[in-house]
């Protein structure tokens, strides 16, 4: 039976759906938004034998027919997910991932497929909203639901579920996934907003949340069907976990707590797990249950030294921050490189700039067909001392390299104050926790080592947090991967010394109060404000001028009805400029043109030749051109491209005769100056003018003298009856002076 059920939020009406398609499913639901709907179906299968982890799947399918376009590649057919779809995949994940029992192993998938795309409303919180409903519907065990939602602010407005045009004019564009009762998840792009404008936008979406969630719980109420029975494992039972504990008593907290690297610290606790299950494998005890009670006692050591006292892995303290060294101009061939150091995470980031003809193009359900700003981050197996096999890029490398791009992107001059495509490439060279935030650090560095001149410097910090009883905590700042791994919380917050720019929070628990966050927050911005003083000593300010191999671009504006000039027929015109002059051209629909050239000379060449073909063709003006056509009676001159004038016999040399019609060749280049031009724009010239010095109107007294001498018309066309000068074939053309007929 259809079920629909329907809210409004902030003037919108989203509507959910289920009983109507995908009812194999064991979840299925649509969610509309404006004219946009995504399917969501969620399905179970058998729980998987011998593996330690949640097998959880999530899928965003973009079908480009959604917005009414037919995919761009060679098969005209969708691949694999672009960047966007992965994206959204990955926020669903987040969100829902810690709403699963503990110890859950059944196989589970979620596919997320785009029907409608209004480009208007994003479907990616919807995708979001339909799989926390399908899984709420459904007989899988799930402590849900949870609803997301996307919060924008438009001047002192803000607004819940903007559209893609308010997000791009907004300060904010932050999604929060929520529970009835704490934040799941929450991902922000900022343009330097203070942290109490944060927490304000995460309250405003909590609300909206809270309205969603209540619509799923009638919908769980009008078709809901029972769960299925779960039980936790067990676990080793307690004999186990006492025999474990007795043997490393006075062992397993030194090695946790010894202050070494994270290396030498992990084959510390490896030899005392090998000794364990040496000693109980001679009593005959299971090496699964021993393994199992071991790594519980490291969890419980390690929250217990951090929160009772205060101490951590590497002998910090709650706040402190491991040891930064910041390079720059490392590289001698890119356009700039930074490298960023902190603890044992290291980070070379390199920026590119290119001309604006190589922004990257779109094939996605959004409105925007380009992007200008790109930030990809690389994490090689060396970079954690593992061997693994080189393949693509993967989610977690395409969520690390998104993350990066948001917090960095507020700070990118507009392409108006400088007009380059910029992209910046983050390779992980070692790791030890919060490599997203240090490429943030590196391409800071390297921007500012290129002469990119950013708005201002922008650093990123990674906060934990470990969670006890009785409401107990504590947030640390600059975490490391054996508190990543423990830990109850990775918040990641990016900003310049005035405000954030892009956050991200992922947590293992049921969620974290407003509190947390307000304290999480609060340690992000001194951490933020002491790397930034770093990175400062390293390079005060954006260096004065450009790397010598970066390409040189400026902009010059011409009259919008010259653009057909500078184009030409096909492109004709601007194809031959770039050929000959070596530089890239691009011209907007406003009359901007933006040349490009790593050599200067190319760059003036191609500046010149643009402001000559776009200005008007003044009489007097003196032009050296290439001969195009050598005729009876003269020669045609191409004095600009796409326009020629003609250089009768008698203005072909000068005085001494030097230079004669029989001595030019098509392709030699002349100097000619304009004597006349017509009412149809027909361009008269003369080399003679040049050659002795003669002012235009004599050139053109001496023109129309050997006219009369000649019977000839004084104008460029031809007498009634036909002009006797013309051969057999040939006749005026329209353009630049006489033509030969076709």
């Amino acid at each position: 039976m259809v079920q629909k059920f329907q809210t409004s939020l902030d003037g919108k009406l989203l509507t959910i759906e289920t009983g109507k398609i995908a009812r194999q499913a064991h979840g299925s639901v649509t969610v509309q938004l404006g004219d946009t709907v995504v399917l969501v179906t969620v399905c179970m299968a058998s729980a998987r034998d011998g593996i330690d982890f949640f097998p959880l799947t999530v899928e965003f399918e973009e079908r480009l027919y959604a917005a009414g376009k037919i995919p761009g590649s060679f098969f005209k057919r969708e691949g694999r997910p672009g960047t966007e779809g992965i994206l959204a995949a990955r926020m669903t994940d987040r969100s829902l991932r810690p709403l699963f029992p503990k110890g859950f192993r059944n196989e589970i998938q979620i596919i997320s497929t785009v029907l409608s795309a209004d480009q208007e409303n994003p479907p990616d919180v919807l995708a979001m909203i339909g799989a926390s409903a399908a899984l709420s519907i459904s007989q899988i065990p799930f402590n849900g639901p949870i609803s997301g939602c996307r919060v924008g602010i438009i001047g002192d407005q803000t607004i819940i579920y903007p559209t893609y045009e308010q997000t791009g004019k907004g300060s904010l564009d932050l999604v929060i996934a929520s529970s009835k009762d704490a934040v799941v998840m929450v991902e922000a792009g900022a343009q330097v907003l203070t942290e109490t404008q944060i927490l304000e936008a995460i309250q405003k979406g909590q609300d909206a949340n809270l309205q969603v969630i209540s619509m799923i719980e009638e919908l769980i109420r009008s078709c809901g069907v029972d769960k299925v029975a779960f039980s936790p494992p067990s676990g080793p039972d307690s004999g186990i976990r006492a025999r474990v504990a007795e043997i490393v008593s006075n062992t397993l907290a030194p090695a946790i707590f010894s202050g070494k690297e994270k290396g030498e610290r992990d084959s510390d606790i490896k030899i005392l797990e090998k000794e364990v299950v040496h000693r109980l494998g001679e009593e005959e005890v299971p090496e699964m249950e021993v393994v199992e009670a071991f790594e519980d006692l490291v969890s419980s050591e390690f929250r217990h030294g951090v929160l009772d006292r205060n101490i951590r892995p590497d002998g910090r303290n709650s706040r402190e921050i491991r040891p930064i060294t910041c390079e720059v101009g490392i590289l001698p061939r890119t356009h700039g490189s930074g490298l960023f150091s902190r603890g044992q995470t290291q980070i070379l980031s390199t920026v590119t700039l290119g001309s604006l003809s190589e922004k990257q193009k779109l094939d996605s359900l959004s409105p925007n067909s380009t992007k200008r700003f790109l930030h990809h981050y690389n994490f090689p197996p060396y970079s954690v001392g593992e061997v693994r096999r080189l393949g693509g890029t993967g989610r977690r490398e395409i969520g690390h390299g998104a993350l990066a791009e948001r917090a960095i992107e507020p700070v990118i001059p507009d392409e108006n104050e400088f007009p380059y495509m910029v992209r910046l490439v983050s390779d992980c060279l070692s790791s030890n926790g919060s490599t997203s935030m240090g490429s943030i650090c590196g391409s800071i560095l390297a921007l500012m080592d290129a002469g990119v001149p950013i708005k201002a410097p922008v650093a990123g910090i990674a906060m934990g947090l470990i969670m006890g009883k009785d409401g107990q905590y504590v947030t640390l700042t600059d975490i490391q991967g054996l508190e990543d791994h423990i830990g109850d919380m990775d918040f990641k917050v990016a900003g310049t010394t005035e405000g954030i720019t892009a956050l991200q929070m992922d947590i293992k628990v049921t969620g974290v109060t407003q509190e947390i966050l307000e304290r999480a927050l609060e340690q992000a911005r001194d951490a933020r404000l002491f790397i930034l003083n770093k990175i400062g000593e390293a390079i005060p300010a954006v260096r004065d001028d450009l790397s010598p191999y970066a390409p040189r671009m400026v902009r010059i504006s011409i009259p919008v009805e010259k653009i057909g000039a500078v184009i030409g027929p096909g492109g004709k015109t601007i194809r031959a400029l770039t050929e000959e002059t070596g530089a890239t051209i691009d011209v907007g629909n406003d009359g901007s043109v933006i040349i490009g050239s790593p050599n200067g000379e190319s760059l003036r060449r191609a500046k010149e030749m643009i402001e000559s073909l776009t200005r008007e063709i003044e009489v007097g003006s003196i032009y050296t051109g290439k001969v195009a056509r050598v005729i009876p009676f003269g020669v045609f001159v191409e004095i600009l491209p796409g326009k020629e004038g003609l250089v009768r016999s008698g203005e072909l040399s000068g005085d001494s005769g030097q230079n004669s019609e029989d001595e030019l060749k098509v392709g030699q280049e002349i100097s000619v100056m304009v004597i006349e031009v017509d009412r149809m724009g027909r361009i008269n010239l003369s080399r003679r003018a040049v050659l002795d010095g003669n002012t235009p109107s004599e050139a053109a007294s001496r023109q129309n003298e050997a006219r009369r001498d000649d019977n000839g018309p004084r104008s460029f066309g031809p007498p009634r009856g036909g002009d006797r000068r013309f051969p057999p074939g040939q006749s005026t053309g329209g353009g630049g002076g006489f033509r030969p007929r076709a």
